[in-house]
């Protein structure tokens, strides 16, 4: 028996080798602009940049081939986005926690994710966080990855008095950044496959014709097919793999930074998961499915993995939707995924050639992406809608995803046992306002 045969259902999910590889290639396509993103945040936290380009590829091609396998359904993994950004501008930048100790705790987030997955109450314990503060961190997320985006392209910048301001449209750095928003909205618009990925190669391209302040590449345009095929030498792995410090993790202060990174990759995960599903159409009137547990278990470790490489937490991607409206239905699909991945490997000096201003407007977009769960929020209802926004606007004015998911929790708490609505809050959310408040009672602020 072949492996086709032996771990792929094709004739049974009646479809074909080509349409799968077709399918795979359309998600990678979508994807790849990771490769870029990733490596510009996580090395602003202290990773190697080109290490960090080697982690987010290998990351990527082993979860997702290992998911391809085990699951039979053609869901493509990676490092996801809010975990990068909270990783550079909150755990490394403002509380100053050296990039190991905090991919340490990404390691140990996964680990917990893995464990509970064995636990016969997990589906209890995703139920007991409100619907409104998960549709609200996943915009509050993608509010504070858009700012991010604008602060690098300079089209906002930090001022005296009004603390954020217009920057400077004459610079042709700023100017180009905004096109590369308007170019890629057009090819969204377009349906474009890959509208990320081309809209960052094209303001790359365009940079380099156009003299001004921020718009060099990272490192000289490579000249020859021997400078962009390259294996990555010794060092470079060196730089972020197996460099995480596990026990240097476990301290009191850091276990904010566990729980958050944990929260939003649960949550995170089981939403992508169950609207890749529906996409499928193999939901079932309880929402769930045959394979969720191991779809689960395999977006758990996958974070593992990840944090082994040196890179932030491993996620279950929705751009996988790409793959199956060409008409993906199994693990080959996923497989063809991590195999493209994989090779991207040793175009690895390609990365490097991206300056930020290119990066900048796939930033803005993603954020655009992470507001769709703002129109389910009740907004009427107080006691869903204050805490709501409070984890909405927290997370970008504060610089912080820690500070937004924490007014969101207690906020909810509070207002809704005050009011006398108290049991629609679960035990563990009053558990959880409980620790918040006393960490930011008694230790060092987050």
């Amino acid at each position: 028996m072949n492996i086709q045969g032996r771990f792929f259902s094709l004739r049974k999910k009646n479809t074909t080798l080509d349409r799968e590889i077709l399918a795979g290639l359309v998600t990678f396509m979508t994807m790849a602009y990771i490769l870029f993103v990733n490596p510009m945040l996580l090395s602003k936290g202290g990773i190697p940049f080109e290490s960090a380009v080697l982690a987010t590829a290998f990351s990527a091609a082993l979860t997702t081939i290992l998911m391809g396998l085990v699951t039979d359904l053609p869901f493509a993994l990676a490092a996801g986005m809010g975990y990068n950004a909270f990783f550079a501008y909150t755990v490394t930048t403002n509380l100053g926690i050296p990039w190991p100790v905090a991919i340490g705790c990404v390691f140990w987030e996964g680990l917990i994710f893995l464990g509970v997955m064995t636990l016969p109450c997990r589906e209890t314990i995703f139920k007991s966080i409100p619907l409104s503060l998960k549709l609200a961190a996943s915009v509050g997320i993608g509010i504070f990855i858009a700012f991010i985006g604008l602060s690098e392209a300079n089209i906002i910048v930090a001022s005296p008095g009004v603390k954020v301001a217009l920057g400077n449209l004459h610079s042709p750095a700023v100017l180009l950044s905004i096109f590369g928003v308007l170019i890629t909205g057009l090819l969204l618009a377009f349906r474009v496959k890959g509208a990320l990925l081309w809209g960052i190669l094209i303001i790359t391209i365009v940079g380099v014709f156009v003299p001004g302040e921020g718009l060099a590449p990272v490192t000289r345009i490579p000249e020859t097919l021997s400078d962009i095929f390259q294996i990555p030498s010794r060092s470079v792995f060196q730089g972020s793999f197996f460099q995480l410090d596990v026990l240097g993790a476990l301290r009191w202060p850091y276990l904010p930074v566990i729980f958050t990174f944990l929260f939003f990759d649960v949550f995170d995960t089981v939403g992508s998961v169950a609207g890749l599903a529906a996409k499928l159409g193999i939901l079932n009137q309880q929402g769930s499915f045959s394979q969720v547990n191991r779809v689960l278990t395999v977006d758990a470790l996958g974070t593992v993995i990840g944090a082994l490489c040196g890179t932030t937490t491993v996620t279950t991607y929705i751009e996988s939707a790409a793959g199956v409206m060409e008409g993906g239905r199994t693990g080959l699909t996923a497989v063809v995924v991590g195999l493209c991945f994989a090779l991207s490997v040793f175009l690895a000096p390609l990365a490097k050639v991206v300056p930020p201003t290119a990066v900048a407007p796939a930033l803005v977009l993603v954020g655009l992406f992470m507001m769709e769960p703002i129109a389910k929020i009740d907004f009427a209802d107080i006691g869903e809608g204050l805490p709501a926004f409070l984890t909405i606007i927290m997370m970008p004015l504060t610089y912080n995803i820690a500070h937004g998911l924490a007014a969101g929790i207690v906020s909810y708490a509070a207002i809704n046992l005050l009011s006398g609505r108290w049991r629609r809050v679960s035990p563990l959310m009053y558990g959880l306002a409980v620790l918040f408040i006393l960490y930011y009672s008694y230790a060092r602020l987050m």
